[in-house]
């Protein structure tokens, strides 16, 4: 009966096609600002020296005597993320110097970019990995990253001469997938609708040849996607879902799941004003997702890659689902809505089952889920939850490792009892503080039996700004997810 119900508003709505907004900004997506050049015997340049604050003691006695004056004075002890400068008889700057511990990270060289003026540069080491020299190159151009698409002005950068050693190809490669990840969450809601972002999706498939499908407005239904049908009713902009799949059907089956609810109202739970300020950035899992997606095409990992994409936004109307309902899964199950602010785990239940369905070898989903994880965590890590303790702790020590932190967060059984309804299989809310865990139990309903599944719940917002991560869309998440399919699969 309630699909019935469901089903009858097929041929009672009437709908008016939505158009893309992404216009200048299709360009844009993956560009990268021109400050890398490939260095000549002709280069005019200049140094730049990254010292160790462990040596800097023995380093600095080794220099010259208006180096180390001009040095102290800038009370320089290669501390990091210190930037010390030199000058000539003229006053301009002819050396600069970066302080690190350990190794040369992604954001080492981050705030020394706003400091050394316009003019090009070359690494003065010589001693570096190539691992370091790509985190010089990636890092560089996450320092220049502005969102200038609707801005009449750009700002100037100083220039990068390529170190020889540097893979440029990856390092760049990494940058376009952070840029993709940032632009998109940055783009305004006016601009990426439903149809907008799965353009941007199409037009990330299409150049790697992946082969893609969408699912769109009433189609949803008879392919049977209700939940994702059912939270995208109430907006004029049409709920759809795109599905791409990449790669050799022998490799290892890597399947990618991503929230994309363009803009998040709450439904008839509206959210307060200042609860809906950053909405935008409620599509930031499908971001993650395309991004990560374009890092294992890019470098062609063999794997059988599968990217799906439920599209959607929350809002309110005569159409919008309400309280109380009761709607149909594509896995069988019944859901009761508790609120209709907890759209994301809806549209991601039809998702999950679509891609169980094939039996993946690793499941990963992404999504901006719920306040309480940023409560727990904060906004610099990742909440991120398993039904492997061994994959989840491999994951963990990645991210880590490379300075892109992930949590592991309990999928306690004891909580499952607050996701019950009396009236369907599940209930979409729950009044336990610990939402972020009840979310990821609800979801794991949707998983299939013996597959590898991860489940992220991130923020992909950076909420006060640092060098190399202005405020706005965030990748977090992204290198270490790459780093474990580059581990199992590489």
């Amino acid at each position: 009966m309630l699909k019935t119900l469901q089903e009858s508003r097929m041929t009672a709505r009437k709908t008016t096609a939505s158009k893309s907004k992404i216009s200048k900004q299709q360009f844009d997506l993956l560009s990268l600002p021109d400050v890398m050049i490939k260095g000549t015997a002709k280069t005019k340049s200049l140094p730049i020296h990254f010292i160790k604050s462990e040596n800097f003691a023995a380093w600095i006695k080794k220099q010259s005597v208006p180096t180390q004056n001009q040095l102290d004075a800038q009370h320089f002890t290669a501390k990091p993320n210190q930037t010390g400068l030199s000058y000539d008889s003229h006053g301009k700057i002819d050396a600069v110097f970066i302080g690190y511990a350990g190794e040369i990270g992604l954001y080492t060289v981050c705030p020394a970019i706003d400091k050394i003026g316009v003019g090009t540069f070359h690494i003065a080491n010589t001693d570096l990995t190539e691992n370091e020299l790509n985190h010089i190159v990636t890092g560089w151009l996450l320092a220049c990253y502005r969102f200038t698409a609707f801005k009449s002005f750009s700002t100037d950068f100083p220039t990068l001469v390529i170190p020889k050693d540097a893979d440029d190809f990856r390092a760049k490669s990494m940058a376009q997938a952070i840029y993709l990840v940032r632009n998109l969450v940055n783009l305004p809601p006016n601009a990426l609708g439903p149809q907008a972002l799965a353009d941007a999706v199409l037009m990330i498939a299409k150049t790697f040849s992946a082969k893609s499908r969408v699912i769109e407005d009433t189609e949803l239904l008879t392919e049977n996607f209700p939940l994702v049908y059912a939270v995208g009713d109430g907006s004029e902009r049409r709920p759809r879902l795109v599905d791409f799949t990449w790669g050799k059907t022998k490799d290892p089956k890597v399947t990618l799941v991503g929230k994309g609810v363009c803009f998040d109202t709450g439904g008839y739970n509206l959210k307060p004003s200042a609860g809906m300020e950053l909405q935008k950035k409620d599509m930031g899992g499908s971001a993650m997702a395309l991004g990560i997606a374009y890092m294992i095409m890019t470098l062609g990992l063999p794997v059988r890659l599968r990217v799906i994409i439920p599209i959607v936004e929350n809002s309110v109307s005569g159409h919008a689902y309400r309280p109380s309902d009761i709607l149909h899964s594509r896995k069988g199950l019944t859901v009761e809505i508790g609120n209709t602010d907890a759209e994301g785990r809806l549209i991601l239940a039809d998702g999950l089952t679509l891609a169980s369905e094939e039996n993946p070898d690793l499941l990963v989903d992404f999504s901006t889920l719920t306040g309480a994880a940023r409560v727990a965590l904060g906004y610099d890590v990742v909440a991120m939850y398993s039904n492997n303790d061994d994959l989840a702790q491999d994951l963990q020590k990645l991210s880590m490792d490379i300075g892109d932190p992930m949590w592991q967060m309990p999928l306690w059984a004891g909580y499952k009892n607050d996701i019950t309804s009396s009236s369907a299989d599940l209930s979409n809310n729950s009044s336990n503080p610990a939402s972020s865990i009840t979310a990821a139990l609800f979801l794991q309903h949707f998983v299939g039996e013996g597959i590898d599944w991860i489940h992220l719940d991130h923020y992909a917002w950076e909420q006060s700004g640092k060098p190399g991560r202005p405020r706005g869309g965030a990748d977090t998440g992204l290198r270490a997810i790459l780093a474990l399919i580059e581990k199992k699969y590489g």
